[in-house]
């Protein structure tokens, strides 16, 4: 491997004017497709093998032209203080709303509140709903417009008026400004690391031109694969990050190799069989924890890892090969490590050698430091992530709705006003579908599953049943007395499912938003284990690949689960009880997006092996080559600690950028995925490895030599690289002339 990167990087070096055009010629292509391409159009969400999808199935299927997986939109009416709906000019301005919604494109029905008893007891609150034929990603702008434009006309008669409903959800909001900041700060650290302006734009530019071929191309296949807005957004996120981390190890271990004296094209050539060795094994573990979020077998979570695996290969393609080019073009203008502080050194101090007024970087002086006290530092960082991750004990997973929006949105409002006319119930309906294809009686089926609900708790309303054409298949509405989100709702969900299907003539189906969430969430649950097993499993063996050793990849899981569970009880903490909500701006506090778990489970596990993989191999290297334990683990801290440092705050700016998104979503994971950097840099990887690894010695090391003599060697380390330059080197070099 090193050999074969080796030779990679030293011809990129040469053939720079091709690998730079090649790389902004894909760019070129990328972004010109991109433009052109047509339109996504709409995005289904499914959860195949789930009770609620298989209820939509069926509706398609026995109510053809319904549109169960059409947009809704609903509009909350109030009376004037003092007045109600039921007042001729209020109720006049409620008719004539629905007679303008019922023009409109794209609608299939537009209900009356005062024939379908949408009114409130006091009369002071009124909704009507409006039901599309495109799902709600699927909406021209002028259907929207036009919902927007008929709540205009009724506040202009003197109403108060929200909109709800998914038809108004609003499009994934990347960051902008905040994303513009961590990129900022990104550069400031950059430019520290490396030591020079050309330096530091180099990661920059070679993580952009990926990011940038990575989005176009997603733009691209947008219609023909069904990819959403947020698959973009989250593959420029992780494209950013290990982009910018990527190049920067390969930067910066050509500044160590010049600083060893070598010439520039032999600095990039090691550089990229050392560093770009790493950068490959760690870029495979962030494809295989991505790539594996396929076997939860939720088409939108696996498309989002897909994309996001598909542009961390661009930005390992572009490290292994574009850096080496761009190296070539900045010539002298990338200085060697240290340059400064030798130059500095021999001013001071005239004639002393530069090894000899060479001080101990904070890197060393750390390592040292724990080694001394191994056991000290290890349970301190155990049990402060141990701290940490006590929230999670508290976990609540679901959806966000309407309820949890700003309250400055009028969805919140409307949802709000539902609340206060009809209940929190009225916000989540659930859907019954009666299936009596194979029943006796239909409608005496229906009737005992109506029956069978009203008798259970938390039911405010039952509606009729109301049957197909062909008179085999029923729908009942049902009214929880609880909000969507709340236990309560989901028991009686559960008991429909349990008790009263158990006792019909049919088969019973609970479907509607808050049956999906609650499936959706059910699922995820279910996958987290089996999905675990695989990714680290994976993992575990390329790391043991990697490191020629059992111990330390163990150590490296065992660490990476208490990173994500730290992190998981700080989104709990801010998300979900609303600690520092304020500061970081959470306006709603409620249940964790469903999918966060097993989402931050692929991505920090991606990225904390990337530390590991950067951090260890270092220190691999210096022990494969004659020093001790304890004296290796000081060498990779020498060498790496500095850099490792700079590559989390990097990505703990570029994930941070995304907290200032106007999207739950894009807030919850850039807030999460910069926390566990947060935790798993600076406390696993900086604290506890080298701890554990002091207290393991020369076992960290141990492989069964069976093992050793089975596994292929993929020589991270560069062995054979000093090897070749042995043989490459003149015997006669060191021998001296003599007079004769």
């Amino acid at each position: 491997m090193a050999t074969f990167l080796y030779r990679l990087g030293r011809l990129a070096f040469r053939r720079r004017h091709f690998v730079a055009l090649m790389w902004v010629a894909l760019l070129t292509l990328a972004g010109v497709g991109a433009a052109s391409a047509p339109a996504a159009g709409s995005t289904s969400f499914s959860i195949p093998g789930t009770e609620a999808q298989k209820a939509f199935d069926l509706l398609e299927q026995r109510f053809p032209g319904a549109s169960a997986d059409g947009a809704t939109g609903r509009m909350v009416f109030k009376a004037p203080e003092g007045e109600k709906m039921t007042d001729a000019a209020n109720r006049a301005t409620v008719v004539k709303t629905v007679k303008e919604l019922s023009d409109g494109s794209e609608v299939v029905s537009v209900t009356d509140p005062f024939t379908t008893n949408a009114v409130s007891r006091d009369g002071t609150v009124a909704y009507l709903s409006v039901k599309y034929d495109a799902p709600a990603v699927g909406l021209k702008d002028a259907t929207k417009d036009a919902l927007e434009t008929a709540g205009d006309d009724a506040r202009t008669a003197g109403l108060t008026v929200d909109l709800g409903g998914d038809a108004l959800q609003a499009q994934p909001d990347a960051g902008g400004v905040g994303e513009a900041v961590g990129l900022a700060i990104a550069a400031v650290v950059l430019v520290i690391t490396l030591g020079s302006m050309v330096a530091a734009g180099l990661p920059l530019l070679t993580a952009i031109i990926g990011v940038g071929i990575g989005v176009s191309t997603i733009t691209v296949l947008a219609k023909a694969l069904d990819l959403g807005d947020t698959t973009s957004t989250l593959a420029a996120m992780i494209g950013l990050a290990v982009g910018i981390d990527y190049a920067l190890f390969i930067v910066s271990r050509y500044r160590a190799e010049l600083a060893e004296g070598r010439d520039r094209e032999e600095a990039v050539g090691r550089a990229t069989g050392t560093a770009g060795s790493a950068v490959v094994f760690a870029g495979l573990t962030v494809v295989i924890a991505l790539a594996g979020l396929s076997v939860v077998n939720v088409p939108m979570l696996t498309k989002m890892g897909l994309a996001a695996a598909g542009t961390v290969v661009i930005a390992v393609l572009i490290a292994l090969t574009m850096i080496p080019a761009l190296l070539g073009y900045a010539g002298r203008k990338v200085r060697p490590a240290g340059e400064k502080s030798r130059k500095s050194a021999e001013k001071d101090a005239g004639s002393v050698k530069p090894a000899q007024s060479a001080k101990p970087n904070l890197g060393t002086r750390w390592a040292s430091f724990v080694i001394r006290r191994p056991a000290a530092v290890l349970l301190l960082g155990v049990l402060g992530l141990g701290a940490v991750a006590l929230p999670v004990s508290q976990l609540q997973l679901g959806l966000p709705d309407d309820g949890s929006q700003p309250t400055s949105t009028t969805q919140r409002r409307a949802y709000d006003l539902l609340s206060e006319g009809f209940g929190p119930g009225f916000n989540g309906p659930l859907m019954i579908v009666v299936d009596a294809k194979n029943s006796d009686d239909p409608k005496a089926a229906a009737d005992t599953v109506t029956e069978g609900i009203k008798g259970l708790k938390d039911v405010v309303t039952v509606t009729p049943a109301t049957f197909n054409k062909a008179g085999d298949t029923a729908t009942i509405t049902v009214v929880p007395g609880s909000k969507p989100s709340s236990t309560q709702t989901e028991d009686l969900v559960h008991a429909i499912r349990d008790d009263v299907a158990s006792k019909a003539d049919a088969d019973v189906l609970v479907t509607g938003t808050t049956a999906l969430n609650i499936d959706f969430s059910q699922k995820l649950s279910d996958a987290l284990i089996p999905y675990l097993a695989l990714v680290v499993g994976l993992a575990f063996l390329l790391l043991i690949v990697v490191f020629r050793s059992i111990l330390v990849p163990l150590k490296a899981a065992l660490g990476f689960l208490l990173s994500v569970l730290a992190a998981l009880g700080a989104v709990v903490a801010v998300f979900q009880w609303g600690w520092l909500g304020g500061l970081l701006g959470v306006e709603e506090t409620g249940p964790i997006m469903s999918m966060m778990p097993i989402f931050m489970v692929g991505v920090v596990f991606g990225l904390a092996m990337d530390y590991e993989v950067f951090l260890v191999t270092r220190m691999r290297e210096a022990y494969v080559h004659g020093e001790s334990p304890s004296q290796a683990i000081v060498t990779g801290f020498k060498h790496s600690a500095r850099v490792v440092v700079a590559a989390a705050v990097i990505m703990m700016a570029v994930f941070g950028g995304f907290i200032g998104s106007g999207e739950s979503m894009i807030k919850m994971i850039g807030f999460g995925l910069a926390v566990a950097v947060l935790f798993d840099a600076f406390v696993v990887r900086m604290a506890i490895v080298p701890a554990v690894l002091a207290l393991l010695g020369h076992r960290a090391w141990w492989l069964p030599k069976w093992l050793d003599r089975a596994l292929p060697n993929v020589d991270v380390e560069g062995e054979g690289l000093r090897t070749q330059a042995e043989k490459d080197a003149d015997p006669d070099e060191d021998r001296e002339l003599v007079r004769v």
